[in-house]
């Protein structure tokens, strides 16, 4: 067969040829667009897991948060409910308090009915004091302590204790606290600065 007959039969061929490395291309081009379509799905997906796991947290933490809320507000309204009632209690204790101090020593000593009256006052003083810790009721003697508004109130001040400005020097009424808040403040007198207390605590006795 001469050189001019194999010419068109060799080109046929690498027609072929190209034809087909051109259809391996094109294959290997959509499978690579299909394996980047399906990476960004992928990627997609994930990104969207992601927000609804982070969704879910932060409800499921909303929803702790509210029912520690309600707890807390369940425990300070058990706590609390009783303030109202505790107020007219502790006048009772103050009333035992001042009936048993009204009873001078010689009479309990020389008096058996006055002894036996103020050993009850004090057993029934004891049971109340009782009943008062049981429901976190405690009770405020801050003698010999600095002055706090948060818990004294100061009805007047008194000159030359010998004792640093601003501390108590006299309880004219006991305070109370229920669970650490406070109930009813102590009414206490407080020592005034002299005048060689340069830069002493000034007490607002009006406060």
């Amino acid at each position: 067969m001469s050189e001019e007959q194999n010419k068109p039969a060799e080109t046929e061929m690498e027609q072929t040829d190209a034809a087909q490395d051109k259809a391996a291309q094109d294959k290997a081009a959509q499978d690579k667009a299909a394996d980047a379509g399906a990476g960004d799905r992928v990627a997609q997906l994930e990104a969207e897991v992601a927000s609804l796991k982070d969704q879910l947290l932060r409800q499921m933490a909303e929803v702790e948060n509210t029912r520690r809320r309600a707890q807390r507000d369940r425990e300070d309204a058990s706590k609390f409910a009783v303030s109202s009632f505790a107020k007219e209690l502790v006048t009772v204790a103050d009333n035992l308090r001042r009936a048993l101090e009204a009873v001078p020593a010689e009479g309990r000593e020389n008096d058996d009915v006055l002894k036996g009256l103020s050993v009850g006052v004090e057993a029934t003083e004891r049971q109340l004091i009782s009943a008062f810790e049981r429901a976190g009721i405690k009770k405020i003697d801050p003698t010999g302590e600095l002055f706090d508004p948060n818990f004294h109130q100061v009805m007047f001040e008194i000159e030359n204790t010998g004792k640093p400005a601003g501390t108590v020097v006299q309880v004219l009424q006991p305070g109370y606290t229920i669970h650490g808040r406070l109930l009813r403040e102590a009414m206490v007198g407080v020592a005034k600065a002299g005048p060689h207390e340069m830069g002493g605590q000034h007490v607002d006795t009006k406060a």
